[in-house]
Order: C-alpha cells, then sequence, then structure tokens
C-alpha cells in the first residue's frame, strides 16, 4: 500500500524521477550509438586501410584513390535512402522494436565480415556491402521516432529526444576516439570492424529482452507510469486514452502538400549536407591539411563530436528551463535552437575557410564550435516530426531522412571532385563555402514557413470532430 501511494505522488509530479520510459531511452541512446559507431568507422578506418605501411604494416593495404574513398564513404547511403520511406510504415505496423532490433543486428553481423569482404573483392565488394549496410540502418531513424511517439509525453518531448539522439555523437566519438589506436593495435585496422559489430550483437541480445515499442507493451512499466504516460499524450491527442485506436490509413497527399512539413525536409536537408560533408571529410581534412597523423586525426576527429555531445545536453537544459517557465512557445522555441544549430555554424565555417595551413589549432577550434552548435538542431527540426504529426512520427521521418540523406550521398561525392587534390586548402575552402550556403536557406526557410503544432490530417475524419471539442492545450502553445 505505501509503495502504490509512493508511486502515485512520483508520477503525478511532471518533474518525477527516473522511470521506465527513461530506460528506454537509454536503449534507444545505445541503440544509435551502435548505428553511429558502425556508420562512421569507415571514415577513419578507410585513411589506415589504404596507409597501412605507417600505422600496421602487418595488415594489407589498398591502393585506393580520393574518388574511390569518396565513393566508398557515399555507398552507405546509397542504400540507406531506399528504405526510409517503407521503415516508418513497417514500424507502425510491426511495432519499432521488431524493425529498429532487425536493422542493427543484421548491420552489426555485416561490420564483423567487413575486412573478410575486402580481402575477398576490394572496394567492389565493400562498397557492395556497405549498400547493404545502409539498408538495414534505414530502419533506425523511423524506428526510434516512432517509438518515442509513444513513449514521450509532449512535456518530456525535447529533452527525452536530445538523451536518445546524442547517441549519434557518442558513437561517433567513440568510434573515432578509439579507431586509430584500434589500428595500431595487434588487431590492425580489421579490429575497427571486428570491436563495433562485436557490440551491437551485444547490445542487439540486451534489447530484445528489454526494449519495448510502446508502454503497453513493455512488462516492467507500472501502471502508474503508464497511465502518466497515456494522460499525457492524450492531451494533445483527439482521442483519449481509452478510446479504441483506429487503423489510420497514411494521408500521403496532405503530408506532400502540407509547407509546415516540406519546410521541414528542407531543414533536415540542410543540417544533413553540413554534418556529413564534415562528418566524413574530417579525418581526410585533419591529415591532408593539418597534417595530423593517424593516432592524433581519430582523436582530433572525434573532439568536435563531443563537443556537439556535451552541448546538446546545454541546449537540452535550457530548452526545459525555458518551458517550465512557459518564456516561449513551442514554434518559437524550435526555431530559435535550429537558427543556433545551422545558422552559427554558417558563420564558423566561413571563418574555418580562411585559416592557414599553419593554424592548426584555430582549425580545431573553429570545427569544434561549428560541429559543437549543431547539437541545438535535436531540439529544433529533429523533433518537429512529432509536433506534426504524433500518429505518422515514423513515416514523416522516414521520409524527411529519405530526401535529406541523398544529401549524404552527393556531399562526399562532391568533395570528392572539387578536392583533387587533397592538400590544398583553396578546394576545401569552397566544400566549407558551399555548406554555409545550404545552412542559410535551410534554416531560413525553416524560420519563415515552420510550424509545430498538430496537423489536421494527423487524425482519421472521424477524430476531427473530436478534435475540436477536446483541450486547446497543446494548439495555444504553438
Amino acid at each position: 500500500m505505501v509503495n502504490n501511494v509512493v508511486k502515485n505522488r512520483r508520477f503525478e509530479d511532471e518533474d518525477s524521477g527516473l522511470g521506465v520510459r527513461h530506460f528506454q531511452a537509454f536503449l534507444l541512446f545505445c541503440g544509435l550509438t551502435v548505428a553511429y559507431a558502425s556508420r562512421v568507422n569507415l571514415s577513419v578506418a578507410v585513411v589506415a586501410m589504404t596507409d597501412a605501411a605507417s600505422v600496421n604494416p602487418d595488415y594489407p593495404e589498398y591502393d585506393w584513390s580520393e574518388k574511390t574513398k569518396s565513393l566508398l564513404l557515399s555507398s552507405f547511403f546509397w542504400g540507406y535512402v531506399i528504405t526510409q520511406v517503407p521503415a516508418g510504415q513497417l514500424a507502425r505496423k510491426f511495432g519499432g522494436k521488431v524493425t529498429l532490433l532487425s536493422g542493427l543486428s543484421i548491420c552489426s553481423v555485416l561490420n564483423i565480415l567487413t575486412p573478410l569482404f575486402a580481402d575477398l573483392g576490394g572496394w567492389q565488394l565493400v562498397c557492395a556491402l556497405r549498400v547493404v549496410e545502409g539498408l538495414c540502418q534505414g530502419f533506425v531513424f523511423p524506428s526510434v521516432h516512432t517509438i518515442l511517439s509513444g513513449w514521450a509525453v509532449p512535456r518530456e518531448r525535447a529533452t527525452l529526444g536530445t538523451y536518445v539522439y546524442v547517441g549519434n555523437q557518442f558513437g561517433t566519438i567513440v568510434m573515432m576516439a578509439t579507431s586509430g589506436v584500434l589500428a595500431a593495435s595487434a588487431g590492425g585496422w580489421p579490429s575497427i570492424f571486428y570491436v563495433s559489430g562485436g557490440i551491437g550483437c551485444v547490445w542487439a541480445v540486451a534489447y530484445y529482452f528489454w526494449g519495448a515499442s510502446s508502454p503497453a507493451q513493455c512488462k516492467q512499466i507500472s501502471q502508474e507510469e503508464l497511465k502518466l504516460i497515456e494522460m499525457g499524450l492524450a492531451e494533445e491527442s483527439s482521442a483519449s486514452a481509452d478510446q479504441p485506436k483506429v487503423h489510420l490509413s497514411t494521408p500521403w497527399l496532405a503530408i506532400f502538400s502540407s509547407p509546415a512539413f516540406l519546410v521541414l525536409i528542407v531543414a533536415h536537408s540542410a543540417h544533413n549536407w553540413g554534418f556529413w560533408t564534415l562528418l566524413t571529410e574530417i579525418p581526410s581534412y585533419m591529415k591532408n591539411i593539418l597534417g595530423k597523423d593517424i593516432k592524433s586525426n581519430a582523436l582530433l576527429s572525434a573532439l568536435p563530436y563531443f563537443c556537439m555531445f556535451c552541448m546538446s545536453f546545454v541546449f537540452s537544459a535550457i530548452s526545459d528551463q525555458l518551458n517550465k517557465r512557459n518564456c516561449i512557445s513551442t514554434v518559437t522555441s524550435r526555431k530559435l535552437f535550429n537558427s543556433i544549430g545551422l545558422w552559427i555554424p554558417m558563420v564558423t565555417l566561413i571563418g574555418l575557410a580562411y585559416v592557414d595551413t599553419d593554424e592548426s589549432t584555430t582549425a580545431v577550434v573553429l570545427l569544434c564550435f561549428t560541429v559543437g552548435m549543431n547539437g541545438s538542431t535535436y531540439l529544433g527540426y529533429q523533433m518537429n516530426h512529432i509536433d506534426l504529426s504524433p500518429n505518422f512520427a515514423g513515416v514523416l521521418m522516414g521520409i524527411t531522412n529519405c530526401v535529406a540523406n541523398i544529401m549524404s550521398i552527393i556531399a562526399p561525392l562532391l568533395v570528392g571532385f572539387i578536392v583533387t587534390n587533397e592538400h590544398d586548402a583553396t578546394q576545401w575552402r569552397v566544400v566549407f563555402f558551399i555548406a554555409a550556403g545550404v545552412y542559410l536557406v535551410g534554416n531560413g526557410l525553416f524560420v519563415i514557413f515552420g510550424k509545430a503544432n498538430i496537423q489536421p490530417w494527423n487524425d482519421p475524419p472521424a477524430s476531427k470532430q473530436a478534435r475540436r471539442n477536446s483541450s486547446p492545450q497543446v494548439e495555444s502553445q504553438n
């Protein structure tokens, strides 16, 4: 009896302590850590694979040109964009746990096989393997967004979403920081793939036993926390928590004719262009322009993403305080944090373009500041999918991530065509200018046309009257 009273009081307070929803967020954080470690490991490994003699001569070295390396780095996204939209639909049908677990499990096994594929078929077979890995990871973000839409109540959405998505940076940090050490170890560059793939397999086992697509499917959750989540979600839904679920057909025409969603695509694409330009090319820039060896290259390449990891929590704390004090509306908050995450990096990228090659410390500081400020976008466009449509959050993420990652394909390829001499700083300058311009336009459109209220097409027709009769609390905040 005493325990039940304590639980009730605990979950009635919106600032309650940790619950099962936070543990689920931690599992998703770990999943994204695995996903990004598997995604970026080639960025550093390819440096050692093409220069094994200076790192660990006991392992094969491949004579791959800069264009070939750019092709390999972009090949992941060829498969990645294909499965985005189907992933959102499948996650709604079968549950986000099934699609997330399936995609990352297969991807982890393929990572372990990468050295074997390189030995058997050279860059062509590695390229094919990365395409398949991309197909598998195409399920990640739509699945995570689908899961979050069921676990994160509106008042915790930005904070909980940030805690989940900083797994992107954590995986990047760990992989980049350890890749140089692993490449120089007795295991050589193949150990980079063995370690990242092996950890992915461990996570898959843990998530199989403890992960859940929704609170209703979770065996560990208390009735008090379940009711808290259901009531929180019901506040912004036209249907009450105890109303029968309606099977909703995806309103494709309404989605693609919604200005708020179209500018969300643009904002997501702009972020991806700059983010993946830097993520895939920083190791090469560090080595060829700043003259850093493989070990310091890996550590310095990870430093900007460590800054992004830390700044994500800073921005999340600021957002939490703004929400508690009702200082700004939800839509203003989304635009403010998105502007911090894109327009400040726009300025620093221009500054980075004019840093002399002998001023490596300045260049590293600017890179850290540029990427660090990107952490603010988790409170901007990243959560806007759920703002617009909790029912179709995974589908929306699949669509925007599909389009945005076409940018992730084009950006490294464009670098390969622009940077014909990787030691020429003026060619890298063009790369930075293009990224800054994309940031300017992308966020500008989001600021002008972006919204953060639930769109009419989120609900089935029968529910629209119920929405008009429901509490206007969330709508009025936007």
